[in-house]
């Protein structure tokens, strides 16, 4: 059974956080919040994509560095580096400097801008995904979902690469598209309102 930590006001927080003192903001801030922004949602396919085999502590840590190294994620920019950026990037020591993660970002790029003229949206794309809010899983008891599953196989069938399942499901916790806070998490009702708050990109809730 997943255990809370106390935060600096002594309420509960997720467990996890304890891990590194950068989680705790990270936490409150942003995880698990809905996010319909597309610049936002691509930048996470992506930093979990880097960090397949490595910690979230590591990718945190540089996460600014992997914003100024693929054009805050703008993925129109990041579509069009060619292979002496690869081969640049290859030498910046501030990211992951790892081939197939990297032309995989820049793959992923250009397969989000066909989604874009698709769909719209990236947003209108992956909230199709997301999670019942009613589901059977206790938060941080699993590490894929249905929903990741089935996001996953419809990513790889667009081209898209470095998006397993437990690749998505780590998005879809973070982006807000499952709440996965503990439910003695102070956060836990926050997000769920933020949640019911939020109209998901082209629907309304309720539909």
């Amino acid at each position: 059974m997943q255990k809370t930590v106390p935060g600096d006001d002594g309420r509960p927080r997720c467990g996890w956080c304890a891990a590194a003192p950068e989680f705790f903001h990270y936490h409150d801030s942003e995880w698990g919040f809905p996010v319909d922004d597309d610049v936002r949602l691509f930048e996470k396919v992506c930093l979990e994509g880097f960090q397949s085999g490595l910690s979230w502590r590591t990718i945190l840590a540089k996460r600014e560095n992997f914003r100024r190294a693929f054009a805050q994620f703008d993925f129109y920019q990041v579509a069009d580096f060619k292979d002496d950026k690869v081969e640049a990037l290859l030498q910046d020591a501030s990211i992951i400097r790892h081939r197939g993660k990297i032309e995989a970002t820049i793959n992923n790029a250009r397969r989000a801008v066909e989604m874009v003229e698709q769909e719209g949206s990236l947003a209108a794309f992956f909230w199709r995904f997301e999670a019942d809010p009613q589901g059977p899983s206790d938060p941080q008891t699993v590490t894929t979902s249905p929903e990741s599953v089935a996001l996953s196989r419809a990513l790889k069938k667009r081209g898209w690469k470095f998006v397993g399942p437990t690749t998505c499901f780590a998005f879809m916790q973070a982006m807000g598209l499952v709440n996965d806070h503990l439910r003695d998490c102070v956060m836990h009702e926050e997000v769920a309102l933020a949640r019911l708050r939020f109209v998901p990109p082209g629907k309304g809730r309720g539909e």
